[in-house]
């Protein structure tokens, strides 16, 4: 059972346990192409730059990413490590079976658990990525999550979701029809930038958690908070 608790702005397909595995599917497909199109892989890219930018050529990195859907950010930074000389070894998290099953099939070792209370030892990876899975939650919840990820990660901790503005669903909108989303997605997408956050309350939120971390916005309508975990 999950310990992080829904927001009660809307309701989306993947907050859904019972949700049907082929609409999982294919939302996270669309996911995937969004991420691609409109700023979360670039997000990811800025915070790995951000937060191990000084790491030598030649080491090998754990990367722990949970909510990972269908693993197609932990590829990212796969991409990102080798392009610079290092080896980024991902693990997925992820509580709903069919996107964990789904990420398997595409190469990623993933475990299906609460990224809230993942099986996971303290400071057992090096990077903890979480991506776009904050707005889904209360804000007690992301208070925890923030603790979890700073608890977990040894070098870096990379939080990247939706910046909340007025003329981010418009945008996403026009996106999502010019690619052909299907009408689910276009829904749970405009859902998602309502649930968004100003930079200031993620800050806050990071504040609540003892977090001294830093957020910065970015194109795509995004923010990503980064930060060195603690005992470190």
């Amino acid at each position: 059972m999950s310990v992080l608790s829904i927001t009660g702005i809307g309701a989306e397909l993947l907050d859904r346990p019972d949700a049907d595995p082929a609409e999982v599917a294919e939302s996270l497909r669309n996911i995937a192409r969004a991420n691609r199109w409109f700023g979360g892989a670039a997000a990811v890219r800025f915070g790995l730059a951000r937060t191990l930018g000084h790491v030598p050529a030649g080491s090998t990195l754990s990367l722990l990413d949970l909510g990972t859907g269908l693993g197609d950010l932990p590829r990212v930074a796969v991409r990102w490590g080798a392009a610079r000389g290092l080896r980024v070894a991902p693990i997925g998290l992820e509580l709903n079976r069919s996107a964990a099953a789904l990420a398997r099939s595409r190469g990623l070792a993933t475990a299906v658990a609460c990224a809230g209370s993942p099986p996971v030892r303290d400071k057992a990876v090096d990077i903890v990525l979480v991506s776009q899975v904050a707005h889904h939650l209360t804000h007690a919840s992301v208070v925890h999550l923030v603790r979890t990820c700073d608890r977990l990660a040894r070098r870096a901790v990379i939080l990247a979701d939706l910046r909340r503005h007025p003329l981010a669903p418009p945008s996403y909108w026009c996106g999502a029809r010019l690619l052909r989303f299907d009408p689910v997605t276009v829904a749970d997408g405009m859902t998602s930038l309502r649930r968004g956050f100003t930079r200031s309350e993620l800050e806050s939120l990071l504040a609540k958690a003892g977090v001294a971390g830093r957020v910065d916005r970015r194109p795509g309508f995004r923010l990503v908070a980064t930060w060195v975990p603690q005992g470190n």
